[in-house]
């Protein structure tokens, strides 16, 4: 199994980590950007962005971690098929972190945009540690109804969700939202006013205090 590649900025010796899941289309450095504005509120942490494991068929200069059969023509059993292999990839990604930077998954909050919000959604309940939180922008929970038969741990998450997207439905975050504290997660809600599918200030300013309690900084 090839691994993800990826990206890392932040001190030499960090005390927590930071991930970012970039969305459709996109790659790390998309969200490793968020760094440079983040990494003065949050003292010794190293920020890690990788790139998902396949091309996008609708952006041959971005990647996906899964297609979408409504945007690409792809079939369902494609898109399965491909979640299956990038769930693996991304554990075991998230494992070399962990190990690499010498840190427990305490110490690691996962920020996701869209497609890497259903990701995050996705495979840090189904961990056996928990991480610090999760961040989801502008996504959606997929298979709502296995969460709770399926979640071994439940960190705590932050949904935010922009009222003008057009891409992936404002009213996910509510369905998310409920699925999730149904099946006992504590979860902090953020709409992002007047907002795309995109990540507004505001937005990032509730993620950083989100980042800032869970890390300890």
């Amino acid at each position: 199994m090839s691994q993800l590649k990826s990206a890392r900025k932040g001190p030499p010796k960090a005390d927590a980590v930071v991930v970012f899941l970039h969305g459709y289309g996109a790659d790390g450095a998309d969200l490793l950007g968020l760094a440079d504005p983040l990494s003065p509120h949050l003292p010794g942490v190293a920020f890690h962005a990788p790139d998902a494991p396949e091309r996008s068929i609708n952006n041959p200069f971005g990647y996906q971690w899964f297609p979408i059969p409504w945007l690409d023509g792809s079939t369902d059993a494609q898109a399965k098929e491909s979640m299956v292999r990038s769930v693996g990839l991304l554990n075991a990604w998230l494992d070399k972190v962990l190990s690499d930077e010498g840190l427990t998954a305490d110490r690691m909050v996962v920020v996701g945009f869209s497609q890497g919000t259903m990701m995050a959604l996705h495979v840090l309940p189904r961990r056996d540690e928990a991480v610090a939180g999760i961040v989801g922008f502008s996504g959606r929970l997929l298979g709502p109804e296995l969460l709770a038969g399926e979640a071994k741990v439940k960190p705590p998450v932050l949904l935010l969700h922009g009222d003008q997207d057009p891409m992936v439905p404002f009213q996910d975050m509510t369905l998310a939202g409920e699925a999730l504290e149904a099946a006992g997660f504590t979860v902090y809600g953020h709409v992002m006013k007047g907002t795309g599918h995109g990540i507004s200030p505001d937005g990032l300013s509730v993620a950083l205090s989100f980042l800032k309690d869970r890390l300890g900084k």
